[in-house]
């Protein structure tokens, strides 16, 4: 995806995808967003940052304003705004504001997934710590403790993985780019 940003006569920002693209059916266009949104839902994501995310991964720039979403997906500032907060704390997506101007824009960059499952490494961290001191409380002779340290293990386990997979996609990439 570029991140290069696309400006429009008349200083009104970046030039709309269906503007720059006639070609472009906003219909079909729509009929994925959805799609793939239902997608992300079934996967666990909510329903309006599924939306949002899927329509800035169909935009061109992969940028889009407030209003640019809430006239693309028919939904409410408040949608908009729920849906960006949750994105960017999964870091999904980034916020950016027009230089000289309140408004800001909203990025979806070309390594979102990588960034993703960074974070959510982070997170299995802090669980596998979770795990062990329930494993001490528990007792590791308890069943509940050999649960919670069968599923230490599990995440342990899906950490080496992952790890190995991310290092793997960087020199990928590396490669690719060069």
């Amino acid at each position: 995806m570029t991140e290069a940003r696309v400006e429009s006569g008349g200083g009104r920002g970046p030039e709309r995808d269906s503007e720059r693209d006639p070609g472009r059916d906003p219909e079909v266009v729509s009929r994925f967003v959805e799609r793939f949104a239902a997608q992300l839902v079934e996967a666990g994501m909510p329903r309006m940052p599924g939306r949002v995310f899927a329509a800035l991964l169909a935009s061109d720039t992969g940028m889009l304003t407030s209003a640019e979403l809430g006239e693309q997906l028919r939904i409410s500032p408040a949608a908009v705004s729920g849906a960006v907060r949750y994105l960017a704390q999964v870091r999904l997506i980034s916020r950016e504001r027009e230089p000289g101007s309140r408004r800001e824009r909203y990025r979806v960059h070309s390594d979102q997934w990588y960034e993703a499952l960074t974070n959510r490494e982070a997170i299995i961290k802090r669980w596998e710590d979770a795990f062990r001191e329930g494993v001490r409380s528990l007792g590791p002779d308890t069943p509940a403790g050999r649960r919670l340290a069968e599923t230490l293990e599990f995440f342990e386990f899906i950490e080496n993985d992952i790890a190995g997979i991310m290092e793997r996609w960087r020199v990928h990439r590396e490669k690719r780019d060069a």
